[in-house]
C-alpha cells in the first residue's frame, strides 16, 4: 500500500472511485481508508465541475469502506466477493484523450515504427539512421517554432518529413480519443495487449483532470498501452493500436489542486516505470515532466474550446518519453510484453499504478457503461436536478 499512495499522502486531496455492492462510488481517502463522498457528488465527473473540487472533497464526510489495504486485495479479479468493495478507474464520464509525440525521445520512436512499418528487427538500424538525420538533442526545440519550421523545410527537402515529425514539431498536437467512456480499467486489475501483436509496450505518463470549461483540476497516473507493429504498419490503425479491452489504465487516484499541489508540481513530476516478467525480465525507466516539448496547459488549450465541447469534461494522457529499447527477446529487437508482465507506473507526489499484462480477450469483460451508471445512480436516489 506504501507504493500505492502519495508519498505525502497525508496532506493529499484524493479522489478516486470503487464498486460496492449498491454500486459504484465516490471516495477520498483519509487516514488510509476509504470515505464514500457519492451522496455529496455522484461522479468524479460532477465534481470537477465544482469550482473547488479540493476543498468540496474535505468539507464532504460519508460512510468508512473499510481500509485502502483491504480494498486492494480484495480488487485484483480472482480474489473479489460479490459484496466486496474495491477499487475502479478514478474517472467515470470523462472522454478518455491523449497526447501522442510530447516528447522528442518518443517522436523518434514513433518515426522508426513508421519506417519500420511494424517490424521490431529493423528497429536498431533504423534508429541510428533516424537520429543521425535529424539529431540526437531536439530537447530545447519548441513546436511551431521558427527553428523547427527550418528543421521541417529541410526534412521535406531530403525527403525525410514523416507525420509524427509533423505533430512533434508542428503547431498542431496529436490529441486522440485513448478509449471510450468508463472503459478504463484502475489499478490491481489486468491491462490488456491484442492477441495478434508481436511488438508492443507500456507508456507511463502522467494524466490531467479537465472540467468541462477547460479548468484542469487535478492529475493521475496512466498506461496508455501501447502496440508498436500496429501502428507503425499504418497510422490509420491508431485504433487499434491504443483501444482494447482494458488498454487503458488510470489511478490509483486522482490527487486533486490545492494549496500544496498545483500544475507547477505536475510540470516536474518524474514519472517512473518498472516492469517485471515472469521470464525473470525486469526494466526500469523514468519520464521527466520537464522535458515535455508541450506544456500541459497548452495541450488542454488544443483539446478543449470553441471548437471542441465537452460537457462531461476529459482526462488528457500527456504523453511518455520513456520509449523501452532494451532487448528483451532477441538482439536488436528491443522490447515487448509478455503475458503476465507486472507493470508498476509510479511518482511520489501521485502514488502508484499497478497492473499485470494479459491479452485483452483474457482480460475482464467491459460490460459497465455509462447508461449502467446512470440506471445504478437512478436506482440509488443519487441522481438530482
Amino acid at each position: 500500500m506504501a507504493t500505492t499512495l502519495p508519498a505525502d499522502a497525508a496532506d493529499a486531496t484524493l479522489v478516486g472511485r470503487v464498486m460496492t455492492a449498491a454500486g459504484p462510488a465516490v471516495v477520498t481517502v483519509r487516514d488510509e481508508r476509504l470515505v464514500d463522498l457519492t451522496g455529496s457528488f455522484a461522479t468524479t465527473s460532477e465534481l470537477a465541475e465544482h469550482p473547488d473540487p479540493a476543498a468540496a472533497v474535505r468539507a464532504a464526510d460519508g460512510p468508512d469502506l473499510g481500509s485502502l489495504a483491504d480494498v486492494l486485495a480484495r480488487t485484483p479479479v480472482e480474489l473479489r466477493s460479490d459484496d466486496g468493495v474495491r477499487l475502479l478507474s478514478p474517472i467515470d464520464l470523462q472522454a478518455v484523450k491523449a497526447a501522442g509525440v510530447t516528447f522528442a525521445v518518443s517522436m523518434v520512436e514513433r518515426v522508426i515504427e513508421e519506417r519500420c512499418q511494424g517490424d521490431a528487427a529493423r528497429a536498431e538500424e533504423m534508429r541510428a539512421q533516424i537520429t543521425g538525420l535529424i539529431g540526437a538533442d531536439l530537447g530545447e526545440l519548441t513546436p511551431g517554432s521558427p527553428e523547427t519550421d527550418r528543421l521541417k523545410e529541410a526534412l521535406v527537402a531530403a525527403g525525410s518529413w514523416s507525420q509524427y515529425l509533423e505533430v512533434g514539431l508542428g503547431p498542431d498536437a496529436e490529441i486522440f480519443t485513448k478509449t471510450t467512456t468508463m472503459a478504463s480499467v484502475g489499478t490491481g486489475v489486468d491491462v490488456g495487449i491484442h492477441p495478434r501483436s508481436q511488438w508492443n509496450n507500456p507508456e507511463p505518463e502522467v494524466v490531467v483532470l479537465v472540467s468541462s470549461t477547460g479548468s484542469i483540476r487535478g492529475a493521475t497516473l496512466g498506461n496508455d498501452v501501447n502496440l508498436r507493429d500496429f501502428e507503425g504498419r499504418s497510422a490509420l490503425l491508431l485504433g487499434k493500436a491504443k483501444d482494447n479491452n482494458a488498454s487503458a489504465a488510470l489511478g490509483p487516484f486522482v490527487r486533486l489542486f490545492d494549496d500544496g499541489f498545483s500544475l507547477d508540481d505536475v510540470r516536474r513530476i518524474e514519472v517512473g516505470l518498472d516492469v517485471v516478467g515472469t521470464d525473470g525480465f525486469h526494466l526500469t525507466g523514468s519520464s521527466s515532466m520537464s522535458l515535455i516539448s508541450r506544456d500541459p496547459a497548452d495541450l488542454v488549450g488544443q483539446l478543449m474550446g470553441p471548437t471542441h465541447q465537452y460537457p462531461d469534461g476529459a482526462v488528457l494522457f500527456l504523453g511518455t518519453m520513456f520509449a523501452p529499447v532494451q532487448d528483451r527477446d532477441a538482439v536488436g529487437q528491443g522490447f515487448t510484453h509478455h503475458v503476465d508482465d507486472l507493470v508498476a507506473v509510479t511518482a511520489e507526489r501521485l502514488g502508484g499504478l499497478v497492473n499485470r499484462v494479459r491479452t485483452s480477450e483474457a482480460c475482464e469483460p467491459w460490460t459497465f457503461g455509462a447508461g449502467a451508471l446512470m440506471r445504478n445512480l437512478a436506482s440509488r436516489g443519487l441522481l438530482t436536478g
